[in-house]
């Protein structure tokens, strides 16, 4: 169990996805079991596809490139040193030909694996804080949350679906003769904004269990707690532009790459103060 038990966290969050998505049904499509079967059925196949190719997706959208020991003997060094002390395969290593300082891990499994930094990152952070960094996404790896985020986003993909349907077609038979229409109306529109939010603090716990088990791999949580805050300001310097591909990747980053971004209630990533005052604390009782 983690010491904030995001564990049990992230379970709670996974049952609330799954309570709008069988009260949707239940609503509207209780005499219509297939209805459900329908629109699971295509969350799924998405999602596996996307799980399947998470790597390949990520990298692309960065334009990554994999590079060689002599190209980044640093990097290569200390994910071999990290890799071994978890008892894990050694990740792919990718460089992303941008300023943007940041960092993300991708892969269904650790045999999988590909832990990419930005040329930004590299010459920002010292050797110390560069490992901070490094140990946080390989526990993105060896704690399966390409999974979870996988298995989040499909079944809020599903909420959103079934609820754009019931918006333009409403529900079927006895069942939508015995929904109030406002109150039908109301539920479509607020299930994918649930199923949003919802999607984004599973994020964000899986981002504190990365801070934490990373900083318990390296031993040095202040090294990571470091690197955060020369992150925060340098995103905010450099940042990413907001398209469509890297949208669908920003998750995946150690950092928020865009510029300002939402507010805290719409965030993947949790606030680095926040972040930062755990690590500390975990430096300061040991």
């Amino acid at each position: 169990m983690h010491k904030h038990f995001n564990g049990l966290k992230t379970a709670m969050l996974f049952g609330v996805l799954w309570a709008v998505l069988l009260g949707l049904w239940a609503l509207f499509f209780r005499h219509s079991p297939t209805m459900l079967w329908v629109f699971a059925g295509i969350g799924v196949v998405s999602t596996a596809v996307s799980y399947w190719n998470s790597d390949k997706i990520a990298i692309r959208s960065m334009h990554a490139y994999p590079v060689s020991e002599l190209e980044q003997p640093a990097m290569y060094r200390i994910v071999r040193e990290l890799s071994m002390e978890a008892r894990q395969p050694m990740p792919r290593l990718y460089v992303s030909p941008t300023a943007a300082p940041n960092a993300f891990a991708t892969g269904r499994n650790p045999q999988n694996a590909a832990v990419c930094c930005t040329e930004g990152i590299l010459a920002l952070l010292d050797e110390r804080e560069l490992r901070g960094v490094l140990g946080h996404e390989l526990m993105h790896v060896y704690n399966r949350d390409i999974l979870t985020s996988s298995m989040a986003a499909a079944v809020a993909g599903v909420v959103t679906s079934l609820a754009q349907f019931l918006m333009f077609f409403g529900g079927g038979g006895d069942d939508r003769r015995n929904v109030n229409p406002i109150a039908g109306i109301a539920l479509a529109l607020l299930a994918p904004f649930a199923a949003a939010l919802v999607q984004m603090a599973i994020s964000r716990t899986r981002e504190f269990d990365a801070d934490e088990d990373g900083a318990r791999l390296t031993r040095d949580p202040l090294a990571l707690a470091s690197a955060l805050r020369k992150l925060e300001r340098g995103t905010q310097a450099a940042p990413l532009p907001p398209t469509q591909n890297l949208e669908n990747v920003s998750h995946l980053m150690i950092a928020n790459p865009f510029k300002g971004g939402a507010a805290r209630l719409f965030a993947t990533h949790p606030p680095m103060d926040e972040r930062i005052e755990r690590l500390q604390r975990m430096a300061t009782n040991g």
